[in-house]
């Protein structure tokens, strides 16, 4: 990593403000720009001294990372040979269509199709390639058919900032609808008799704060307002319950929750409140119609204490809470992810000893079966239906070592169809690796689980170079699941390993509660725990060991690097949270209001004020040697602002007394999520895996 030219120095332009007494000290504060709403927007808007300082930063990593090109071609051309080129995903059946989408080969963006139902002529509905032609930034945000299927309600973000424009196609013609509505969330909900549309509008801060019905052949502002959030602490989303009766309006935090539904075939659409908010009471709905009327709603939730959350029914007609009555009661230990309701069947993902399984409950007769697999470490989940009336599940399945398997599951027969097996075209066999699971300690008695994934020939003496990924946070739990980039470094010799941190959700709700708030710093103890146990059982040694994490994983990657430098040979750091306090303590930021349940409100609370202080990476770089480090940024990232990496970048190289470097690599045509189109994506994978490898002198 060898370099002709000197890192930037970013300008100091010192500044200070005292909050709860103590004053906070940021030469950097310049990098956030004033006008960052309209950067969302349009990239073109930065401030010129800015876009300067992040152009140097970008010649400055090319030319660190310059040694590495050769590599990641190399690694580029691996990750698209384990692509199949013309994929695509199997086949849902809603109505008389199945609906898919799939890939052209050499194509970087989806194509949405239908067929008729049980096979026939494809019709292409939307060719993301086209769409995106001569975009430099292109993203689906989600396509949704009206109820009669004449016309496909589609959205797409052309920048980064996650702003969907909302269009209607005419699949009779191929024609686009002179309807646009823009700033939209992304989906959207149809009318019963598809004139008109329901979604979520993102206010000037991008947030999502009410909800509002178009009508086909209106302009947008002309749209009706069906519920606006005051609370600017309050996420706003909107979908529609399986039996697909009524719209869900969700409002909610990391704690709280209140749901309010709009009957579909309503010519009024008034919202109708479930149940009102209280504090810490987190549910969500189903439908469930009866051929008396009587219909019920089934309530995923955590009322009365039920920390792992239990599943309730109440007459629609009096869902008061007085009246919820169990289903399936709460069991400490046994959390309960999520719920689909069928007409017949009540199906709810489960975890419990950090493995997950499905549970059928046949709801004429109350009976109960499970579907699980025996790997230590696998990863689960339901995917891909559209219908109510239905004995058939989708369920997809993998594991470190399995590729991904999508099954059709009949409930009644119990019996399953294999539908599609995820292609390896350069080849993979199973037999050649090994995943396991295994447990670290921590100083204060808890035990953090360890999904790992190796070659058998990989040596485990402490000399293999390993790559420990975290999260950690909203209670987020890391599936252990195939990944056909990871292949790459685990066939050079590396040890792949998930830390599965508190914070998440892998060993139930309790997991995630005690890695948030006054108890955030667990999630930094635990990496580090996790890293320790690793090297200190001759899965890898002390400075063997890459740290890679991204957003709220990438505010774990700078907190460990503060407090265990000397445990990492690396770290990546994607779109890192780093910069917690000063975001925390800015309500127009699009999400510090709705995140203070999750890490604290330093404005108003002094605790959680000196909380946040003594672990917010940029005010806790001290002078100390670093490993290197490589952070990525995008510049139209609503979710974690480009300024966070560049100030810790700023402040590394200022503190840093040894000689790796801090790499900051801004993509200037992105946003959160990174390159939209496939291969452009596999491009920064490959960046990173290259990054590792020459750092580990394992390339």
């Amino acid at each position: 990593m060898s370099a002709s030219i000197l890192p930037p120095a970013a300008e100091k332009r010192p500044s200070e403000r005292i909050v709860h007494g103590v004053t906070l000290y940021d030469d950097y504060a310049w990098l956030r720009a004033d006008n960052w709403q309209e950067v969302l927007r349009d990239g073109s808007a930065l401030p010129a001294d800015i876009r300067a300082h992040l152009e140097r930063e970008n010649a400055y990593a090319q030319e660190r990372l310059a040694e590495g090109e050769d590599l990641r071609t190399t690694l580029f051309a691996e990750l698209k040979g384990r692509i199949k080129a013309d994929d695509s995903s199997v086949p849902a059946p809603d109505g008389p269509f199945e609906y898919y989408s799939r890939f052209r080969e050499g194509g970087q963006h989806r194509l949405y199709c239908r067929r008729p139902r049980g096979g026939g002529e494809e019709a292409l509905l939307l060719d993301g390639d086209a769409l995106a032609e001569g975009k430099s930034f292109f993203a689906f945000g989600g396509s949704d058919p009206s109820p009669d299927h004449r016309l496909i309600a589609w959205s797409s973000d052309d920048n980064g900032s996650e702003f969907y424009v909302a269009r209607i196609l005419d699949t009779a013609t191929g024609a686009m609808l002179a309807d646009e509505v823009p700033d939209t969330a992304g989906g959207v909900v149809w009318r019963a008799n598809g004139t008109a549309f329901y979604y979520v509008r993102m206010d000037e801060n991008h947030r999502s704060s009410s909800v509002w019905e178009h009508r086909l052949g209106t302009s947008p502002g002309e749209d009706r307002l069906v519920y606006e959030e005051k609370d600017t602490g309050m996420f706003v989303g909107l979908g529609q319950t399986q039996s697909r009766r009524m719209a869900v309006i969700s409002i909610h935090d990391h704690e709280t929750s209140e749901v309010h539904v709009v009957y579909l075939d309503d010519p009024e659409g008034k919202a109708h409140l479930i149940a009102a908010r209280e504090a810490g009471v987190q549910y969500e709905i189903e439908h469930l119609p009866a051929a008396d009327g009587r219909d019920q709603l089934l309530v995923l939730t955590n009322l009365d204490g039920a920390e792992d959350f239990r599943i309730m029914s109440v007459p629609l007609a009096a869902a008061d809470r007085r009246s919820w009555r169990d289903v399936v009661p709460h069991k400490p230990g046994r959390y309960i992810i999520s719920m689909v309701v069928l007409a017949d069947w009540l199906v709810r993902i489960e975890r419990e000893d950090g493995l997950p399984r499905i549970i059928v409950r046949e709801l004429a007769t109350g009976t109960e079966h499970s579907i699980a697999f025996e790997e230590e470490a696998y990863s689960l989940e339901l995917r891909g239906w559209e219908e109510f009336k239905t004995d058939v599940i989708r369920f997809v399945y993998s594991s470190m070592t399995t590729p991904a398997e999508t099954y059709d599951y009949d409930m009644r027969t119990r019996e399953r169809v294999l539908r599609k097996r995820q292609e390896v075209p350069s080849g993979h066999d199973p037999s050649l690796y090994v995943t396991r699971r295994v447990f670290a300690p921590t100083a204060d008695g808890e035990s953090v689980p360890v999904s790992l994934l190796y070659r058998r020939t990989t040596p485990t003496d402490g000399s293999a170079p390993l790559l420990l990924y975290g999260y950690g946070a909203y209670g987020i739990s890391i599936p252990a699941q195939f990944s056909t980039n990871i292949l790459s470094l685990v066939d050079r010799g590396f040890i792949y390993a998930i830390a599965h941190i508190r914070g998440g959700s892998e060993k139930g709700w309790r997991w995630y509660r005690e890695g948030k708030l006054a108890k955030k710093t667990n999630s930094f103890h635990d990496f580090i725990a996790a890293g320790t146990y690793l090297a200190n059982h001759g899965f890898t040694s002390r400075g063997r060991i890459v740290a890679h994490g991204g957003s709220a994983g990438g505010m774990l990657m700078g907190a460990v690097a503060n407090l265990a430098p000397g445990l990492f040979g690396a770290i990546v750091a994607e779109v890192a949270f780093v910069d917690v306090l000063t975001t925390m303590l800015d309500d127009t930021l699009p999400l510090t209001p709705p995140e203070w349940p999750e890490w604290g409100n330093p404005i108003l609370d002094e605790e959680a004020f000196r909380t946040i202080l003594s672990y917010s990476p940029v005010e806790n770089v001290t002078a100390q040697a670093y490993p290197p480090i490589l952070a990525l940024a995008g510049l139209t990232d609503p979710r974690v602002t480009y300024w966070e990496p560049a100030k810790w970048v700023a402040r590394l190289r200022e503190k840093n007394t040894g000689p790796n470097p801090a790499i900051l690599r801004v993509n200037m045509d992105s946003g959160h999520g990174g390159a939209s189109g496939r291969f452009d994506r596999l491009k920064e994978v490959a960046l990173v895996h290259a990054f590792a490898l020459k750092a580990m002198k394992a390339a």
